[in-house]
């Protein structure tokens, strides 16, 4: 008997299906208002129902029917009938909402909602609809359930797109896998699960090559469709279980469960090969691409989810350094552990020197190779240990570059540089700096902001920078260059020659000074192939209308050899071993009062 012949009335202040069963809608709609309920249930794709659980029957609404898409009413006129349509991967969801329930005191019954999919022309069917099933059931004197009423609703439409939104979430837009956080949060899931079981596990790290060349010959669009390409063809390879993720723009991480150092070997070749072999259809022709593949054992070879990473990471650049299309497993090295753990003592260093003020200055004098007088002084940089010891910039300078703390050690040694300018108006300064300081505006604009755009200071500044720094943006070294002679500086280029592109660089910057690199200098005496490359140099300096400066100059023999080659300035130990900002004001002082 359905609702509509037999209507269950509710209590005082209670829905048509009790105590907060189903929406509002529902529970407001009563017989004695006289309301269409069926109408209103068909339009909205809901139908609702009454379930004596002691003899199984369920009486439904008149719609049910044609809301659901079953046959006939007899098909879900019992809840094992009805069960029999819900989909096998939801049974027992189902079936556990109320079988084996128990409580006490229910006496306005127990609220459930749940989501399932149901098959409603039968398990042979592949007719699909999404259910949304909510209401109460009330217990007997036991407390176990006798009677349940509910609504159910199909949500076809709004399950399809919350779907969507999670996977859109978790998921990759281009690829489809799983976004660099869910990879990670995978990775630190399969971890714990590895350090419980004592099972291993491996993890790959695949870089798509030659990706840049792609994108500059085809456009961005079909390097994007390469990559989803791969992603596809790298997650048709995977064993079920096993998990792939976009790590970043052109890497992949593959997560293989219970997986051994063999089995991680031939699953990675697997990878390499299905890629090689695959012709890959893109908007404009066809390409073929290959992958480079570094890896690990996971927890022997990395016990947290960022030393997982990083050394998969370590892994896959010895394989692209290697050559293309190949595997790399992890190695540890003792050596490469020691590197790291004192660029990380290094670092921590730096960053609290800088903190404290304990970065200072000593200066070596500059002379001319004319009059053998200082000119002018290169501002080195000293860290002062807690201990009061100093350390020279040569054995932090290069990790603190690669770490990105050169910018702020370059600020630091300007800061100091200008207030020796201004107590000392007739020192004359030289000050290195950074590659990345070359592309910073903001090193720009402390230079403005502590000069004041006086060039009584600016024209006693020479910066220097590196050829190597040339090398790499030369565009970038041009505008920084053009902008240091507008505020009033001279500019230099440091440790010349040893980037290997000397002459094709100096025709296109217009600087002041060129610093010949050390190397061909310290051993002039004892070896003389360098001296063809000096003289080439100073001469070719001399015809841009450049000052030319000799590094490292340790001996008397050489310092002559430069000043017949005419050389315009000699700096090393053989004129002076670097000062003490107060060495240099005793010595300031005692040539004022002579």
């Amino acid at each position: 008997m359905s609702f509509s012949e037999q209507p269950v009335l509710p209590g005082p202040g209670e829905g048509l299906l009790g105590p907060g069963g189903g929406d509002q809608s529902a529970d407001m709609l009563t017989v004695a208002e006289g309301l269409d309920l069926v109408g209103i249930l068909s339009a909205i794709q809901e139908t609702a129902y009454s379930w004596d659980l002691t003899t199984d029957r369920i009486d439904w609404e008149s719609n049910a029917v044609n809301v659901l898409g079953v046959t006939d009413i007899a098909s879900i006129s019992t809840g094992a009938s009805y069960h029999m349509l819900v989909a096998p991967e939801y049974i027992g969801q189902h079936h556990g909402l109320i079988a084996g329930a128990k409580v006490s005191g229910g006496a306005r019954g127990v609220g459930y909602r749940l989501q399932y999919q149901l098959q409603p022309l039968g398990r042979r069917s592949s007719m699909n609809i999404w259910i949304e099933d909510h209401g109460r059931w009330w217990p007997d004197a036991e407390g176990r359930p006798v009677q349940a009423r509910g609504v159910v609703r199909v949500i076809n439409d709004r399950y399809m797109e919350e779907q969507r939104l999670l996977h859109r979430g978790d998921h990759d837009e281009l690829t489809g896998q799983l976004n660099r956080m869910r990879l990670t949060e995978a990775l630190n899931t399969t971890l714990g699960r590895a350090e419980r079981s004592g099972k291993p596990f491996a993890f790959l790290m695949a870089s798509v090559n030659n990706l840049d060349v792609i994108n500059e010959s085809f456009g961005f669009d079909v390097g994007d469709e390469v990559i989803a390409a791969i992603a596809r063809l790298v997650k048709a390879k995977l064993r079920g279980g096993d998990t792939l993720g976009r790590y970043s723009s052109n890497k992949f991480g593959i997560i293989l469960n219970d997986c051994g150092a063999g089995a991680m070997q031939i699953a990675a070749e697997r990878f390499l090969k299905c890629v090689r072999d695959a012709t890959i259809q893109t908007s404009v022709c066809q390409l073929t691409a290959s992958v480079s593949i570094g890896g690990l054992i996971a927890p022997s070879q990395a016990s947290n989810v960022a030393d997982v990473l990083g050394n998969a990471i370590h892994a896959l650049d010895r394989a692209k350094m290697k050559r293309f299309d190949c595997f790399m497993p992890y190695e540890p090295i003792q050596a490469r552990e020691t590197k790291r753990r004192r660029s990380i003592a290094i670092a921590d260093d730096v960053i609290s020197a800088l903190d404290q003020d304990r970065m200072l200055l000593v200066l070596q004098p500059i002379v001319s190779a004319a009059t053998g007088k200082p000119e002018h002084y290169e501002c080195l940089l000293r860290m002062q240990k807690l201990d009061g010891s100093l350390v020279s910039a040569g054995e932090f300078m290069s990790i603190a570059e690669q770490l990105g703390l050169s910018r702020h050690i370059d600020k630091r040694t300007l800061e100091l540089s200008m207030v020796l300018l201004r107590k000392h108006p007739e020192l004359k300064l030289a000050v290195n700096v950074s590659g990345l300081t070359v592309a910073d505006p903001e090193w720009i604009a402390c230079l403005q902001r502590l000069t004041g755009g006086k060039t009584s200071l600016t024209k006693r500044l020479t910066i220097e920078i590196t050829e190597t720094a040339v090398i790499h943006d030369l565009d970038q070294i041009i505008v920084f260059v053009d902008t240091l002679r507008e505020l009033g500086c001279k500019v230099a280029i440091d440790d010349f020659g040893a980037g290997y592109t000397s002459f094709k660089n100096l025709k296109v910057l217009n600087v002041d000074m060129v610093k010949i690199d050390g190397s061909f200098v310290k051993d002039l005496a004892s070896d003389s192939t360098g001296e063809v490359f000096i003289r080439t140099m100073i001469e070719i300096a001399n015809t841009f209308g450049m000052e030319t400066v000799a590094e490292w100059v340790g001996n008397a023999e050489t310092a002559d050899f430069l000043k017949a080659s005419g050389i315009t300035y000699l700096q090393g130990f053989y004129f002076g071993m670097p000062l003490r900002i107060e060495d240099y004001e005793k010595l300031a002082a005692a040539e004022k009062s002579n």
